[in-house]
Parts: C-alpha cells; structure tokens; sequence
C-alpha cells in the first residue's frame, strides 16, 4: 500500500515544477515571436506569411512570395500569346460575319 502512494507524491512534485517550465518555455517564444515579426511578411496575392524559409520581395507598397511571382511571371509571359488568340478571334468572327451578311444588318 505504500508503494502506490510514493510515486504519486513523487508525481504531485514534479507537477508545479513542469507547469512553471511550460510557462517560461512560452514566454520564450513569445519574446522571440515578437522579436521576429519585422522579418516576416504577408503575401498580397496568396495571404502566406512568409519568414526565412520562403523567398518574399516587396513591390512598391506590397509584398509577394516567390511562388506567386512565378505563377505571375508565366502569365505575363503567354500574354503575346493570348493577345494574338483575341485578335485572330475578331479578325475571323469579322471575315464570318461579312461572309453571312450580318455585317449589312448591323450597320442598318
């Protein structure tokens, strides 16, 4: 019967001693939280946080993650592309419309 009652006094001792630990073992982070956030930095396009392990650069006022830009960057890239498509889309809904004579009925 004795047995069972020593470890948990030994237990209810090193209870207080973990609670205090935990604490201060918070408080550490906080401090370190609070030190840190003038290195971290939202994404405007995809709202990421970004810290050290992910590239960000800011852009005028914002910043962007590197993910964002790459994504961006393949976009501006397929513009010449896109802007040829739209204008062989008009060129032809033209040549169409005027082969159909709707072209005659618009302008009355």
């Amino acid at each position: 019967m004795a047995q069972r009652g020593a470890p948990m006094v030994e237990k209810s001792k090193e209870e207080p001693k973990a609670i205090v630990d935990s604490v201060i073992e918070g408080r550490k982070l906080d401090s370190y939280a609070e030190h840190q956030t003038k290195d971290m930095h939202v994404c405007w396009i995809c709202e990421e946080i970004c810290y050290k392990k992910k590239p960000i650069r800011q852009v005028g006022k914002r910043w962007i993650c590197i993910d964002c830009l790459r994504q961006l960057k393949e976009a501006l890239d397929q513009l010449p592309q896109w802007e040829e498509e739209l204008q062989l889309k008009g060129h032809l809904e033209q040549q169409l419309d005027e082969g159909l004579g709707l072209d005659d009925k618009k302008k009355k």
